[in-house]
């Protein structure tokens, strides 16, 4: 099978194996009486960033860190210049300022933390539960702040909620369990679980591969194959979602959609990743691209601070830099 068939037909497997994981997941949890605010800022929040969880996580077992890095890196820079972008083009983007200061300075943050780690150390296992005791304690604070009900929402709660865009009522039940109805519907829902992962973690498999193989054939490094391809594909579940909510004029939970999603990448998805499969930076993401993904956190909050908003103007400016990074990087 060709290197774009593979590529294509892990993508396929990764999204459709994610969103099986998820259902599962959810449905499970309910059963078991987990509140929907904590199953909406973990399950669907972690589950939706599956298909880059564990083809970051492959590539690195593989010894590919150029497709590993440049997948967390590549869907941070596609989240704010591509699919925001596009989010602004369909409609303007309204700006809590709480939002922002909160959601957006700690992805800018975490965007700084990633690139030093990138210059001065390695993505090793201290790295990976420094990163994961960041993600756990913003999701206690998001909680709490959600508890709270002040109207003033978190990023991660919004990116669950951009997923009930897409999935209106279908998602989750948010029912109380019916008496001695805790096994109704569960065996379905483990046998979901259990085939999505295996579809994710097949599908992560053949992308590496097909990236791998791609790279080779087409004479360009495995980061940048990394930073493009495999970024932009294992970003689609938040480009739907998000320009879902934004043709349906929410486009507010757009912004937390990838908002939220740039903290899983980095916090999460780097932080298992280290964990689970250690790896070195390699120094011409550390040396380009981690600069590009901080610049770019840092451009979002001047353009978001201007006005309390991002309208189509700034949602074309958006677009075109991404046009130009990937001219920059993808040789000539």
């Amino acid at each position: 099978m060709s290197s774009p068939l593979l590529i294509l037909l892990g993508l396929v497997l990764l999204v459709l194996g994610g969103e099986l994981f998820v259902r599962g997941s959810v449905r499970i949890a309910e059963r078991l009486g987990v509140s929907p605010l904590m199953i909406g800022l973990t399950l669907v929040g972690f589950g939706t960033s599956t298909p880059e969880l564990v083809t970051s996580v492959q590539a690195s077992l593989a010894g590919s860190p150029g497709i590993a890095l440049g997948n967390i890196v590549g869907s941070n820079i596609a989240n704010i210049l591509l699919i925001l972008g596009l989010s602004a083009l369909i409609f303007p983007i309204a700006v809590p300022s709480a939002a922002l200061w909160r959601d957006g300075v700690l992805g800018a943050a975490a965007a700084a933390a990633l690139l030093a780690v990138g210059l001065a150390w390695t993505l090793d296992r201290m790295v990976g539960v420094a990163f994961l005791l960041g993600l756990a304690a913003y999701l206690v604070y998001a909680w709490r702040q959600e508890s709270a009900t002040t109207g003033d929402h978190t990023a991660a709660f919004e990116k669950a909620q951009a997923l009930e865009e897409v999935h209106p009522g279908g998602l989750a039940q948010h029912g109380p369990v019916p008496p001695g109805g805790f096994w109704r519907g569960v065996p379905a829902s483990i046998g979901f679980v259990a085939v999505g992962l295996a579809l994710v973690v097949g599908g992560g498999g053949l992308l590496v591969e097909g990236a791998t193989t791609l790279a080779r054939s087409l004479g360009v490094s495995e980061s940048v194959i990394g930073l493009t391809i495999v970024a932009i594909g294992t970003s689609m579940p938040e480009l739907v979602t998000s320009l879902v909510a934004a043709l349906r004029r929410h486009a507010d939970v757009a912004l937390g959609n990838v908002l939220g999603s740039n903290i899983y990448n980095l916090l999460g998805i780097g932080g298992a990743t280290a964990l689970i499969a250690p790896t070195a930076v390699p120094p011409e993401i550390a040396g380009f691209d981690m600069f590009v993904m901080l610049g770019v956190a840092l451009l979002l909050l001047v353009l978001a601070r201007s006005g309390w908003r991002i309208g189509r103007r700034e949602g074309a400016l958006l677009l075109a830099l991404y046009g130009l990074y990937l001219f920059w990087i993808w040789p000539g």
